[in-house]
């Protein structure tokens, strides 16, 4: 793992987001059968917050039957972010020291601490995936989420188109980016699920 390139589209609603995924121009690039799974994630950070204080995601997902954990960090272009995952059951001592194996900076023991890290939020639902060829040979991952992002007690619905550059270079992705925007009506979401999430109760 390493810098992850995404851009993050807020759709109205399910049915806005079936018909952008059945959008011909979409059906010509993709490479692979679309996935459907069920995503459940939850978002960790000590009491004292240490890891939003650096602007640093840390969550567990299980995602359909795989469990990883994830941290990511932040770059100084807004659409990238240094991203570290593996499989691990839970959040612990074994998953830092994994994530840390993969990559991760080392700062990442500091900010985890003594574990005492907590659930603060997070997010459940429903993605539909599948992978893009370009005609340069680049590779993008297309997904489509619905579902609910939640507080201790607060809940919002949600729906957003992602596209996560996978290989190659990233000119013929952005370029659908814009396609879509424009045909759609689209919008950038210039907040993450996580983001959203710590906004609610």
């Amino acid at each position: 793992m390493g810098k992850e390139l995404e851009y993050k589209l807020a759709v109205a609603d399910e049915t806005a987001l079936a018909a952008i995924l059945s959008d011909p121009e979409i059906a010509a690039l993709r490479q692979d059968e679309w996935q459907e799974r069920h995503m459940k994630t939850t978002y960790y950070d000590s009491a004292d917050r240490r890891f939003a204080s650096q602007l640093w995601t840390f969550r567990h997902r299980m995602e359909g039957d795989q469990s990883v954990v994830c941290v990511k960090t932040p770059t100084e272009d807004f659409h990238t972010r240094g991203e570290w995952q593996v499989e691990a059951e839970s959040v612990d001592i074994n998953s830092i020291e994994a994530l840390l194996l993969a990559g991760a900076p080392k700062q990442l023991v500091l900010l985890y601490g003594m574990g005492d890290v907590e659930p603060i939020c997070g997010a459940e639902f429903t993605r539909k995936s599948c992978m893009l060829r370009f005609a340069d040979g680049s590779r993008a991952e297309l997904a489509g989420d619905h579902g609910f992002l939640h507080g201790e007690t607060e809940k919002k619905e949600f729906t957003e188109l992602e596209l996560e550059l996978y290989e190659g270079k990233p000119e013929q992705m952005l370029q659908l980016v814009e396609t879509l925007k424009a045909r759609y009506s689209l919008h950038e979401q210039p907040l993450s699920k996580f983001a959203r999430a710590t906004k609610l109760k």
